[in-house]
Order: structure tokens, then sequence, then C-alpha cells
């Protein structure tokens, strides 16, 4: 069994150290369904058990309840905790679709921003603070520019950025160190491998992909278009999920799957592994931060670090990667995809 001991670190930018495999706690609030807090609780005390101390969260998830529950693990163990936490974000879907504003990046949006999240999550400092999504009526140079003076007041320790494009990431690290970029990245979904990766890597940036396990391809029992059964199934709202193209991008977990079998470990581990192997290809320090609800599942995932994969079984899982169909999001423009 993993340890505290046993788990690598990565250096991403601006010398942050992190935990080789993060936690993404928005999996514990309830757009995916109900949570049990203490559940959640023992979740989040078990990752710091076994080493993944990186834990990934924002003031959008759950209407701030995300944070809150974030707090009562840093109550006992804030020393232990790698804290990322992020802004930008208001309103909803639903908003979104309507064509309302939904993202902020002003600079007083800014400062009220991490005086609240600190507030839910009872801490004086984040150790990464993220821009949320990308606020396109704000030059990023005022919004990285507000969030460089959280760093020089002590409330911010590095600075991230999330769905930025290759531009942006070069516009923002001239006015301040950059730490991370985050943005989706997995073997369905590898639009960040033709600028802002290769521009992260450029430019001395780590990399922290969120949904590495595919948004609902291996995180569910999703095995045709009959388990997409529930009213709300927010999967049903994506171009990948969509009739023409979800045949195609389950032929990527059949593959996965071969694979898995072969080297005695999970789906998930293997495209865990598969895009460690890619990072690794590309030049760029990386921290993914897959999200679950079962503590059993955060020790399935740190076990991707021990899976070897071939240079067959990678060009096998790359082929199956670039058949995958349809876009991420139906507005693209709400990723960085949609405006490079």
């Amino acid at each position: 069994m993993s340890t505290a001991h046993s788990v690598p670190t990565t250096q991403l930018g601006d010398e942050l150290t992190v935990s080789a495999i993060g936690f993404g706690a928005m999996a514990l609030t309830p757009v995916y369904g109900e949570v049990d807090d203490a559940e959640s609780r023992a979740t989040l005390n078990r990752c710091l058990d076994l080493g993944v101390t990186f834990i990934d969260t924002a003031n959008i998830y759950g209407g701030g309840e995300n944070e809150k529950l974030i707090a009562k693990l840093l109550a006992d163990r804030r020393d232990e905790v790698t804290l990322a936490t992020k802004f930008g974000i208001e309103g909803n879907p639903a908003d979104r679709a309507a064509g309302r504003p939904t993202v902020r990046g002003d600079a007083e949006y800014v400062r009220r921003s991490i005086d609240e999240s600190l507030q839910r999550l009872q801490t004086d400092v984040v150790d990464l603070y993220y821009m949320h999504r990308r606020d396109v009526r704000v030059p990023i140079e005022e919004t990285v520019g507000a969030m460089a003076e959280l760093v020089t007041a002590g409330k911010v320790r590095h600075l991230g950025l999330s769905e930025v494009t290759a531009d942006e990431l070069r516009a923002a690290v001239k006015v301040h160190p950059i730490a991370a970029v985050q943005s989706e990245w997995s073997i369905w979904s590898r639009d960040v491998e033709r600028n802002v990766v290769p521009t992260a890597a450029e430019l001395g940036v780590g990399f922290v992909p969120y949904s590495p396990l595919g948004r609902g391809f291996l995180t569910g029992t999703l095995r045709s278009a009959a388990d997409l059964a529930s009213p709300n199934d927010f999967r049903k709202t994506m171009p990948r999920f969509a009739e023409g193209s979800l045949d195609a991008n389950l032929a990527v977990v059949d593959a996965i799957r071969s694979i898995a079998e072969s080297v005695g470990a999970t789906p998930a581990q293997v495209a865990l592994a598969w895009l460690r192997y890619r990072a690794e290809a590309l030049g760029i320090a990386s921290a993914p931060i897959p999200g679950t609800r079962r503590a059993a599942r955060v020790e399935e995932n740190l076990g991707s670090l021990s899976v070897t994969l071939t240079p067959e079984q990678l060009t096998t899982l790359d082929e199956a990667g670039a058949a995958v169909s349809g876009d991420r999001y139906t507005d693209l423009n709400w990723v960085s995809a949609g405006r490079e």
C-alpha cells in the first residue's frame, strides 16, 4: 500500500512542489448527485494519509460549500496540504447558454474573491490561486496584476491560470511568474497538446490536468448510449456523448481496457499512466487531479504511478485517442480551444 513517504513529488512552475497526483475536490459536490459529508471528509483525510496532498477546489463548487468542506480538513491538517482554489466563474450554465456574462476578471473582483475564499477555507493563505476562466472583457494583464498583488499581500503563494491559450499565457508570465496551467487533458481531450502544453513547457510553467479520466468514460458505468439514462445526466449536453460520436469514443475505453488487462492494472490506472508518459514526451511537469468520492479510488489512482507501458502500448493508446469524435464542450469559447 502506498504511504505518504512513497508518493513522489512534482515541481511545477515558480518552484511550487506538489504531490505527483492531486485530488480534484469538485467530485465532492452535488453536481454528480448527492454527497455524504462524512464520506467526503473520510476521503479527504485518506488522501493526506496516502500522501495525496495537492487538494484542488474553487469558490464556485457547491456555491462555496466545497471550500467550507475543505476547511474542515485544514482545521487539523493545514500544514500537510498544498491548497489550490480558484475565482472567476459566476452564474451557471443556463446563464452561459443565454449569452449572459458568467466570468469576471476585474481587479476588484479578484481582491474580493480571495478574501471570501480565505474566510470559507478558514485559513490565511492559499498555496495556488487560479483564474478559473478568462474574462475576455478584461486585459489579462489586469487580472494577473491583481493576483500578483495578493502574493505581495501574503494571501497567495503562487498563481495559476485555467483554460488559457498559449498567447494568454505568454502575456500573463510577463506580469508575474505562473506556477501552473490547469486545463482538461486526457486521452479523450488532447487539444491542449497543440499549443498550450508546448508553450507552458517552453516558459517553465507546470500543467495540472483536470478530468484526466475523461469526464464519465472511466468514472462511471458508461458502455453505450443506453447508459445515459438519468434525465439529469450532465453528459447529455456534451458533443462527445452525442449520437454519432459516442460509439467512436467508447472504442477508446475498449483499447484502454485491453491494455489494462495485459499489464494487470485498472483502466483508470492505464489512462493516468498514459497521461504521465505523454507529459514526459512533451517535456512538461504535470500533476493530474482526478476526483472521486471514495477513498479506495484515491488508492487506485495512486497505483497508476507504478504502471509501466511499452512503446507499442503507448502507440495503440495514442492512435485510439486520435480517433476521438466531438468537441469537449458545446461552447468552445468556455475553454482555451475556442480562442486559440
